[in-house]
């Protein structure tokens, strides 16, 4: 065979490069310019050539135009590459015959292939992984010599080209592919549409060749190098694309390959998500790209499995990169819940509240990074913000309920109930950024509701044993005061002994408002069994208060610490109607107790007093009612000497004191006139007397309402009878009769006929005429007041 070399423009024969060691001349490309022609050619061809180009070696003659520029050189012979090289001197050497271009386009299909039609099998001399690392250099520079390129490594080589438009790389090439048939399978590209004739065609040709090269390996890595994650990854997919489409020659070393370089993206990609909640912050772009490429190798698992066409990477797919991304995602939750280092300590927190403070507060910022960082990234088909949301809850829960089935400390129960009940459902669940979302995942409660309930009885036990003890203790110190005999500290001019009082509301409050906040029924049924403990302290502290009453009448200040412990009683009668409902059944208890302490202690209090009062009052009969107004001012003078100790007392027990005082000091002067002592026969006697009752009822008026008395209910008794007693007609007298019995129904017979004794003037008959309108049967509803009805007559 035999070879023509033109030389380039710019060379003579003693100018032209060497041939690589080891390769036949002609057989390689050496520059742009220079191309040999390895094939027969016609007799018109050769003459043409020599006629057109010099024999290598030939001298330039000296002022002769330069040569013409060499088009081809070293394409083996038969190839496709050099069939169409021939197209392409044929079209570009001036005068050449028809004959011969119909006879090199008849060659075109019988060519094997190069980088217009398809080759299989042929051994290339370019390695797998070169490529062409600048378009702009020769091919010489940067292709070794070989004996003969195949068509699927010049493939290889151009297809790098598309590095910088990867998405074309999996697509199938637009080049003319030559078939079985010898016709074009792309009409764009075929004789009768190009319109630019063969040498436009090789042009077209040769650009989609670059635009359409495989990518290497080489250039993965140095974008994954780069952290180019969406490009290398887009890539990598276009060169599994292009392996799946080869022959098996070869195949399971590029297959180890893909397998290698997919295996290191994998790894970059799932350790830059694992860090998803931190890079959303730090470095977002970076987590956008990881995101990016799990959507990709997940549509390319989607289309691999609803697409059996043979040219799909089945080899390769699916890869099953969400099953991973949810792994993932688990891992990553559960490695910052656990991690510990974030969480600055809190005193007086035990390892299990500081456990769940941080669980929470973990599991609340990261749930809004997501929902306001993360979510977005991925398609809604990932339902991130739920996957989340459900690993972060599903860890929380289990280990809330190791936490449950442990040897819990009564507080580390009560924060347990805490998170389970108030902190975690409202808290965390209702927080402005994650209601919205959470609303939509539907977790459920960090405990079974079995283990809820256990932990609620336990903190119920626990809580009333807890406050009872302490309860139980205060009093005992409050009796111990007692004992030491010294006065009580005075607030406003009043006793106090609100040691007892205080302490125990407060303790009783806590407790309940505590129970409260975990949950409504917690806190209700809190405080039915703190009111049964209530009721149990005060009939403790009346049995205790009745034996002081006994026992610590010889104490300087016994009177003084009656008035304290009565005082004491307002503050838990106030607390106990304004706190316990109606319906419990403790409240009517508590407050019949505080009723009989309160009336105990008031009772000793006037004790003294009323002994003090009964001589003076026994001088108005023995007087027979002479001097009755200075035996008055003696009681009153009396009275107030005990009153002012008792301002000490609080409201509303001074004011019942004052009013007990105002109906003894009342009902005793009505005794006295009951005494059946004094009978007068006159009428002018009978009037001196009225007037004298009269006056002395307007002094006890104005003493006890000064001292606020609010009994005005007594201010008509004593009138009354003053008037009964002036009046000299029968029917008069009936008629005040009936009056008096209307304002006071609780008198009866028996009393009227004691005081009418003093009317000595009446006849039998007219007595028994007034008596007549009383009625000795009882009253069917009693009167709220009560003033004859506590007279015995003897």
């Amino acid at each position: 065979m035999r070879h023509y070399a033109v030389p380039t423009w710019d060379r003579c024969h003693h100018h032209r490069p060497p041939l690589p060691a080891g390769s036949p001349e002609g057989d390689f490309f050496p520059s742009r310019g220079d191309f040999s022609f390895p094939f027969d050619p016609s007799p018109f061809g050769e003459r043409r050539l020599r006629a057109e180009f010099p024999r290598p070696g030939a001298p330039c003659k000296a002022g002769s135009p330069p040569p013409r520029p060499p088009l081809i050189a070293g394409l083996p012979r038969g190839s496709a590459a050099s069939a169409t090289a021939a197209l392409v001197v044929l079209a570009v050497v001036p005068g050449s015959r028809s004959r011969a271009r119909r006879k090199m386009l008849k060659m075109l299909p019988f060519s094997q292939s190069g980088p217009f039609g398809i080759r299989n099998g042929s051994a290339g001399c370019i390695k797998v992984n070169g490529q062409l690392e600048n378009p702009a250099t020769s091919v010489a520079e940067q292709v070794p010599a070989c004996p003969a390129s195949s068509g699927d490594e010049i493939w290889s080589r151009n297809q790098e080209k598309m590095s910088e438009r990867p998405e074309a790389a999996g697509r199938t090439s637009r080049a003319s592919s030559i078939t079985s048939t010898g016709s074009c399978t792309s009409a764009g590209d075929s004789l009768e549409k190009g319109k630019k004739g063969i040498k436009g065609m090789f042009t077209t040709a040769f650009k989609k060749m670059i635009k359409t090269r495989t990518p290497s390996i080489k250039q993965i890595m140095d974008l994954l190098e780069k952290h180019k994650l969406s490009d290398a990854a887009l890539l990598l997919i276009a060169l599994e694309k292009s392996v799946s489409s080869k022959s098996e020659e070869g195949l399971n070393t590029r297959q180890q390959d893909i397998e290698s370089i997919s295996e290191i993206l994998k790894n970059k990609v799932f350790s830059i998500l694992k860090d998803s909640v931190l890079l959303a912050r730090t470095n977002p772009e970076l987590l956008q790209q990881a995101v990016e490429v799990l959507k990709e190798q997940e549509k390319e698992d989607q289309n691999c499995l609803s697409d059996n066409s043979p040219d799909q990477n089945v080899q390769f797919r699916p890869r099953k990169w969400k099953e991973l991304w949810m792994a993932t995602v688990k891992e990553s939750v559960e490695t910052r819940m656990k991690d510990t280092s974030h969480t600055p300590r809190t005193e007086n927190l035990s390892s299990v509240g500081q456990n769940l403070l941080r669980m929470g507060k973990t599991m609340k910022e990261d749930l809004t990074v997501v929902a306001k960082c993360i979510r977005h990234l991925y398609p809604p088909e990932f339902n991130v913000f739920g996957t989340y949301a459900e690993l972060y809850h599903h860890h929380f829960a289990s280990e809330a309920k190791k936490a449950a089935e442990s040897q819990l400390e009564d507080k580390d129960v009560y924060l347990l109930l805490s998170w389970v009940h108030n902190i975690y459902p409202k808290d965390m669940r209702k927080d402005p950024v994650l209601a919205e979302e959470l609303e939509k995942v539907k977790l459920g409660s960090l405990l079974p509701s079995s283990l809820s309930k256990e932990l609620e009885r336990k903190y119920l036990e626990s809580e009333e044993a807890t406050i009872k003890n302490s309860l139980n203790k205060c009093l005992e110190k409050e009796i111990e005061r007692w004992k030491e005999d010294k006065e009580p500290e005075k607030l406003n001019g009043h006793f106090q002994s609100e040691l007892l009082a205080i302490f125990v509301i407060q303790s009783i409050y806590n407790g309940q408002k505590r129970a409260k906040e975990v949950s409504t029924a917690l806190g209700e049924e809190l405080s039915h069994r703190l009111s049964r403990e209530l009721a149990a302290l005060l009939r403790s502290y009346k049995d205790a208060f009745e034996d002081f009453k006994e026992k610590g009448k010889k104490q300087v200040h016994y009177r003084p610490i009656l008035i304290a412990n009565i005082n004491n009683c307002g503050n838990f009668r106030d607390y106990v109607e304004k706190n316990m409902a109606e319906n419990d059944d403790n409240k009517d208890r508590i407050l019949s107790t505080l009723g009989d302490i309160e009336t105990s202690g008031c009772d000793v209090l006037l004790q003294q007093l009323f002994v003090q009062l009964k001589p003076i009052y026994k001088k108005f009969t023995e007087n027979k009612w002479d001097c009755s107004n200075k035996i008055m001012d003696e009681i009153i003078k009396t009275t107030s000497k005990h009153i002012s100790e008792l301002q000490t007392l609080k409201n509303p027990f001074y004011n019942a004191t004052i009013e007990k005082i105002h109906v003894r000091l009342v009902r005793d002067y009505i005794v006295r006139l009951l005494k059946k002592k004094v009978g007068l026969k006159s009428a002018a006697q009978q009037q001196n007397l009225a007037q004298s009752i009269s006056k002395n009822a307007a002094e006890l008026e104005a003493f006890c309402t000064k001292n606020g008395s609010q009994a005005t209910w007594l201010n008509s008794a004593l009138p009354k009878l003053a008037e009964i007693i002036r009046l000299q007609d029968i029917g008069a007298i009936k008629i005040e009769v009936a009056t008096l019995a209307t304002a006071y129904p609780d008198i009866r017979r028996r009393h009227l006929e004691a005081f009418l004794y003093i009317k000595a003037n009446l006849s039998r008959g007219e007595l028994k005429s007034i008596l007549s309108y009383l009625e000795d049967s009882t009253v069917s509803t009693p009167p709220s007041n009560l003033l004859f009805s506590s007279i015995n007559l003897s």
